[in-house]
């Protein structure tokens, strides 16, 4: 059955007809977004979800999205997304960060013309009929210093514009690495070091607690008189009525904000304030920048529906399309190794410690602990996947510790799940095989070379004679057929497992006859998703 999206605020044509030629089962209505009672009802209909800005997502209309798989948002911005209760519902929320950005950096960079000559004003006195030459004098940007706070996509887009404009340009960036600065030939400095020099501020950085008032009234108490300000980022970056106070004192000489701290902004400290130039969150507001963010998020979302492939996604990490091609055999892994660990373990986890080794530890390893993360908690809570497992395990005070190192034995690759509780540790191994069919290869430090089937059986007992017999015979007489049986020992007489791949699963009455024979000290049957 094909996947069904709901388009609940406007999308282009060619947005929606991607949805179709992917084959995707898309139903457009562009204005559901705003009747949020409507879109509770039918969004359990739903696998996807793709909104603009007009669509709230709220714990409500998440309550009822008992399919909902992967919300897209046409554009940066999701803060209409309630990102925690997505999360814990298992729903991956993606955004498209790339489609608007030459849109917004060329709206910050025409903020700052706007303010550096005061060319609304202007022109609002010349269509008045007045002359007021005099009155509008204005300030170069070639010269100037540029202070831009963060500096990733669009920052990146303004700095490069900024320098061909012929500024200098200092940047602040806890991410921006030295070597990146000097290859866009920007000066990476300390945020009071841009405070103190800057001609004028531009930010670029996404509403966190950590960049929240970030030109808080403080900050701003630190930068050079004459300073303009630029904000085409979000609002609640930047202390609106400390601005307001500093351009009434003269200390700032102008400011440009796209986006406030309250939207729509219909009263702010920085209405009608001299040389202040406001437009309505217009950063993406083209044409270009619109049908780029439909088509973009029509593209994601259709690759995760149909391919697994993850994009731009805030909740959980990305797995390109190539990337899902390689991985997904070993997300698959991951998964086996977390189930059987789950299946096996019924106190309280403590610690999740997950060893990659060889080419699997080259890859995508956020990806791959998500995926045995999931697996591990899906059998005490199947509706667990790899967008809240995370999440259910911090919340659980679990410890999740990584280690990957180069290729150490036989295998080009192998992935290592350790589990630690209060009264033991349980430990499991598996690959890749040049088939792309995941095996488990050790259980407990002992080797084996297990095919995984949706319906297996796991014994440890004392090594000793009879063992295959009493298990092939159980199974026989009970008409259980075994597709596949492999052994393993820790060493002569000592402790001994078996891994049996049966057609289907095996009764309880079974399991009760193995352990009634006396050669067992476990008798576990488990459960696979393979498909």
């Amino acid at each position: 059955m094909a996947p069904r999206v709901l388009i609940s605020d406007k999308l282009s044509d060619a947005a929606v007809q991607i949805f179709k030629d992917r084959g995707i089962d898309v139903d457009f209505q562009p204005d559901l977004g705003k009747d949020k009672d409507k879109l509770a009802e039918v969004i359990g209909q739903y696998d996807g979800l793709a909104i603009r800005s007009a669509t709230k997502v709220t714990p409500k209309i998440l309550e009822n999205a008992t399919n909902l798989k992967v919300i897209g948002r046409a554009g940066i911005g999701t803060d209409n997304v309630d990102k925690d209760a997505a999360s814990k519902k298992g729903v991956i929320v993606m955004n498209t960060p790339f489609g608007n950005m030459i849109t917004t950096a060329e709206h910050a960079i025409a903020m700052m013309f706007a303010v550096a000559r005061q060319i609304p004003e202007a022109s609002a006195s010349t269509h008045a009929g007045k002359w007021e030459k005099s009155k509008f004098m204005g300030a170069e940007l070639t010269g100037k210093t540029l202070g831009v706070i963060g500096a990733g996509n669009i920052g990146g887009i303004v700095c490069d514009r900024a320098r061909g404009l012929k500024m200098k340009v200092v940047a602040y960036d806890p991410f921006l690495s030295a070597e990146k600065a000097e290859k866009m030939q920007v000066e990476k400095v300390e945020l009071d070091d841009l405070l103190k020099r800057a001609d004028f501020i531009t930010l670029h950085v996404p509403l966190t607690d950590q960049t929240r008032n970030i030109l808080s009234a403080e900050n701003l108490a630190k930068t050079k008189k004459g300073v303009r300000i630029i904000n085409c980022a979000r609002g609640g970056l930047v202390d609106e009525a400390a601005v307001a106070e500093l351009l009434k004192s003269g200390h700032v000489a102008g400011a440009g904000f796209d986006v406030f701290e309250e939207e729509p902004a219909t009263d702010n400290p920085l209405f009608n304030l001299p040389n202040v130039v406001c437009t309505p969150h217009l950063g993406a507001a083209t044409s270009e920048a619109q049908e780029n963010v439909a088509l973009q998020v029509a593209e994601q979302m259709s690759n995760y529906l149909l391919t697994g492939a993850v994009e731009n996604a805030l909740n959980m990490p990305s797995v390109t399309a190539e990337e899902a091609k390689i991985m997904g055999p070993w997300i698959k892994l991951a998964d086996h190794l977390g189930s059987f660990i789950g299946q096996m373990t019924d106190e309280p986890i403590k610690a999740i410690n997950i060893l990659y080794d060889g080419s699997v530890s080259e890859m995508n390893l956020d990806a791959l602990n998500c995926s045995a993360i999931a697996g591990i908690m899906k059998p005490v809570n199947p509706d667990v996947n790899m967008v809240s497992a995370p999440l259910i395990a911090k919340d659980r005070g679990i410890k999740i510790s990584t280690t990957n190192q180069a290729q150490s034995g036989a295998f080009e690759g192998y992935v290592k799940l350790t589990v630690v509780t209060d009264k033991r540790e349980r430990s499991i191994a598996g690959t890749v095989f040049s088939d792309g069919k995941p095996r488990f290869i050790q259980i407990k430090g002992i080797n084996i070379d297990a095919e995984i089937g949706a319906h297996m059986v796991y014994t440890t007992n004392e090594d000793m004679p009879g063992i295959i017999g009493t298990l092939g015979t159980t199974m026989g007489e009970n008409s259980v057929n075994i597709a596949n049986f492999t052994l393993g020992r820790s060493a002569s007489k000592g402790e001994a497992i078996a891994l049996l791949y049966v057609d289907e699963p095996v009764p309880a009455d079974v399991v009760a006859k193995l352990h009634e024979t006396g050669m067992f000290r476990q008798v576990k049957p488990l459960q696979f998703d393979v498909a």
